[in-house]
């Protein structure tokens, strides 16, 4: 079980890099969400040790706070 740990957080960023991938056609406050729900998501695993509800909550904060930098 801790192998799995070990390799999650590279699991992360590898799915965020393809999920990235699909944002050609999106505004640039759409983009600035989906990076920083994806950066809170990271932060949020790294800083809780992985737990779900760590994850989870940094990717809403990261996603509000991406959504706020880019308003018209």
């Amino acid at each position: 079980m801790k192998a799995s740990r070990k390799f999650s957080p590279t699991a992360v960023a590898v799915v965020m890099l393809f999920g990235l991938g699909g944002c050609a056609g999106m505004s640039a406050q759409d983009k600035s969400t989906a990076i920083g729900a994806g950066v809170g998501a990271v932060g949020g695993a790294v800083l809780t040790g992985g737990s779900a509800a760590g994850t989870v909550g940094g990717a809403a904060v990261g996603g509000i706070i991406g959504h706020e930098v880019n308003k018209p």
